[in-house]
């Protein structure tokens, strides 16, 4: 994105990239259709240590601005949940967009170059295992740590050190979590099943799908709110958001006393996720069932209180929390303030968003900005 704007001015561009193809990531993203970027995008639902940084880049080149470059180029797209834009066809479709954008601006995009080494005198200087490049300015856009099988590492952040450049503590985000052996032996029987829950971790709070996982938990509602989750703290899920769970089982007790607890439980809950909770208070029938029994039912659904050690890291993360300080860096071109000529742009940055093309729209807004200012 960055290529293609700095070329559409008419600047003499070359897009160096360490892998054998270009936009391996945008390929696998949102199942292969590219969730490109979202309706709903807004400077809050971005975390970083400077919560306004993004707010100048998102304005100047926002989701309308990227549709209209879809639009020019005849690609098809709808809209799922949550303001969540795909392609109809393919994530290639996207990818072909931007390579003929960069044809266009005649921009020398070169694979399979490995950086070697870069230095900082008169310019800048590359060197690779093709040879040595020199340019007056250099925008480091190698993303993040996330899915090193796809060639993801932390080079953005080993180099922007390297120039003096602050770096916020890089860890996995969008990522499912693990939990300790009591919690496995209630979540393992259950991997498979899905549900919409509310999953809150401090103030923050996602109503979305939840799977159970053989680790423990993943799906929208959890990479979302792992985001948000520190190490030690719990997370509570709400298993039937919208509802009185105390108030309906009471009323059920009366209502259908010889119903089986399972039974009722299976009318808001996934059935052996039903089964399994009603296990913990004993199943039989509903009417035999003390208030003070259900009203811990209840709360065992809506208030779900647990602690996860851990996340399943880089590896199953889709974006990488942390990253080169905002403070560093003009927020209205992506430039290094004490570094001039020097970018700085999209994940490698530390600015994460939500799932759902938050962070497409990041890449997209943050690399036009740079491109508008080389």
């Amino acid at each position: 994105m960055c290529a293609l704007t700095a070329g559409a001015r008419g600047r003499r561009v070359l897009l160096l990239d360490h892998a054998e193809s270009a936009g391996k990531k945008i390929l696998i993203s949102g199942g292969g259709r590219c969730n490109f970027t979202n309706t709903e995008i807004a400077a809050e639902r971005f975390i970083s240590a400077n919560p306004h940084f993004a707010r100048a880049a998102l304005a100047r080149y926002t989701q309308h601005d990227f549709l209209g470059l879809v639009g020019r180029h005849h690609i098809s797209w709808h809209e799922k949940t949550l303001g969540q834009l795909f392609c109809d066809g393919s994530a290639r479709d996207i990818l072909r967009m931007l390579l003929d954008e960069c044809v266009a601006g005649h921009v020398d995009l070169r694979l399979a170059h490995r950086v070697t080494d870069v230095t900082c005198g008169a310019g800048f200087r590359v060197e690779t295992d093709h040879g040595s490049f020199s340019a007056p300015a250099l925008v480091l856009a190698t993303g993040g740590l996330s899915i090193p099988k796809m060639g993801a590492t932390g080079f953005a952040h080993d180099l922007a050190a390297r120039f003096g450049l602050p770096i916020v503590a890089p860890r996995p985000g969008l990522v499912p979590l693990t939990f300790g052996a009591d919690e496995l032996a209630l979540m393992q029987p259950l991997s498979g099943v899905s549900l919409e829950v509310q999953a809150s971790a401090g103030k923050a709070r996602f109503r979305e799908a939840m799977l159970f996982t053989h680790r423990g938990l993943s799906g929208p509602a959890i990479l979302q709110i792992s985001s948000y989750w520190r190490a030690g703290e719990p997370i509570t899920l709400d298993l039937i958001p919208g509802l009185d769970a105390g108030a309906e089982l009471i009323a059920r007790k009366h209502a259908r006393p010889n119903a089986e607890l399972r039974t009722v439980l299976a009318e808001f809950l996934p059935q052996r996720l039903a089964g399994a909770l009603a296990l913990r208070f004993g199943d039989g029938r509903i009417g035999q069932k003390p208030d003070k029994v259900l009203a811990e039912a209840a709360t065992a659904m809506k208030v779900w209180r647990l602690v996860p050690v851990g996340t399943e890291g880089y590896a199953k993360a889709e974006v990488t929390l942390g990253g080169v300080a905002t403070a560093a860096l003009s927020q209205r071109t992506m430039e290094a303030k004490s570094v001039p000529g020097l970018f700085v742009i999209g994940e490698a940055v530390d600015v994460t968003g939500w799932l759902g093309g938050y962070n497409f729209q990041w890449a997209w807004s943050s690399g036009w900005c740079a491109g508008q200012a080389i």
